[in-house]
């Protein structure tokens, strides 16, 4: 994909968040309201979404970018230049509870279904009938969910509200007994100790800077100013305890191994529902997903695409993703 006429910035979070608008969502009923509706104050919280919207001349396909972990839809940012130069569909940019300019309620139970409800109260609220999901790191698990919940709205002759037809994952677990997330990650944030460093690192450079350097690699080479840029976003309204209230979706997945497997589910909806996997060459967490899915479900039709550097393609490599973006948007229904 070129880009030499597209005029690249490095994403600011003040301006990325500043786009957006954020929305009113009774979690326990899994509703959105505009803020001038009634809502239930004790049940509700504030959650953050960007929506662009594309050319369609009819019924949008609508992409919806769900985030990554920990940096959320601020990770999208750097793609999104690059999107809104092409004939791409319509865009929601997704902000779990918990991150970016979305609240941060106190005791709140983050989970996976947690998760998946928002993004099923999103489409309901924007009117999404169909959508495509682009996913970066721990969404691939929501998005394992959210397919799902399709499958079990078919078998039952059910309208499941919105249907997915494309998927892409970027970067994410697929498979529970293929994570390999280093120990000093995420399952250090789990204990006593992480939650501490990710309490310090709310205030700290220094503390932040540590737990976050080596996602990109060292080819690409992150700056001082892009790492405080992620601690803008992912520290706004006390944020960066999300890193440690959230980490334990690796053990969800395992304990939901069966439900949230991409051979079952790709083989109960291929080829109604069109699948491409991306991985990162130098993708420390979670390498062996995409060997997996090569060796079981390519040869099914399954799509692999293969990105240079490290985990945080989202920044290094935007372009390459929007291009995968677009290649998907070309493919048959």
């Amino acid at each position: 994909m070129k880009t030499k006429n597209i005029d690249l910035h490095k994403p600011k979070a003040d301006l990325w968040f500043a786009s957006g608008n954020r929305l009113q969502y009774d979690y326990q009923n899994g509703e959105i309201f505009d803020q001038k509706d009634d809502y239930n104050r004790e049940t509700s919280v504030r959650i953050w979404n960007k929506v662009v919207h594309g050319v369609e001349k009819s019924e949008p396909n609508w992409l919806t970018m769900m985030p990554g972990f920990p940096d959320g839809s601020f990770g999208w940012a750097a793609t999104e230049q690059h999107l809104v130069h092409q004939e791409t569909t319509s865009r929601i940019y997704v902000e779990y509870v918990g991150m970016g300019d979305s609240d941060k309620p106190e005791g709140y139970e983050y989970s996976v279904k947690e998760r998946a409800d928002m993004v099923e109260a999103l489409w309901k609220f924007h009117g999404v009938k169909t959508t495509q999901l682009i996913t970066f790191d721990f969404s691939s698990i929501v998005a394992l969910e959210l397919l799902s919940r399709q499958i079990e709205a078919e078998n039952s002759g059910k309208n499941n509200g919105t249907i997915i037809t494309k998927v892409l994952t970027i970067n994410g677990g697929l498979f529970a007994d293929s994570h390999t997330h280093p120990i000093l990650t995420t399952p250090l944030l789990k204990t006593s100790f992480g939650r501490l460093g990710a309490k310090f690192a709310q205030n700290s450079t220094f503390a932040f800077n540590m737990m976050m350097k080596d996602l990109w690699s060292k080819e690409y080479g992150v700056t001082k100013e892009e790492l405080a840029q992620n601690h803008n976003a992912i520290g706004r309204r006390d944020g960066t305890m999300f890193m440690s209230n959230a980490a334990g979706f690796v053990d969800e997945h395992k304990l939901n191994a069966e439900r949230w497997d991409l051979k079952r589910i790709f083989t109960a909806t291929y080829p109604q529902v069109k699948y491409i996997v991306a991985g990162s060459k130098k993708d420390q967490f979670e390498y062996k997903q995409v060997k997996k899915a090569q060796k079981e479900l390519a040869p099914l039709g399954l799509e692999i695409v293969s990105y240079p550097g490290g985990h945080m393609t989202t920044s290094e490599h935007p372009n390459l993703i929007a291009g995968t973006i677009e290649k998907m948007n070309r493919m048959d229904h």
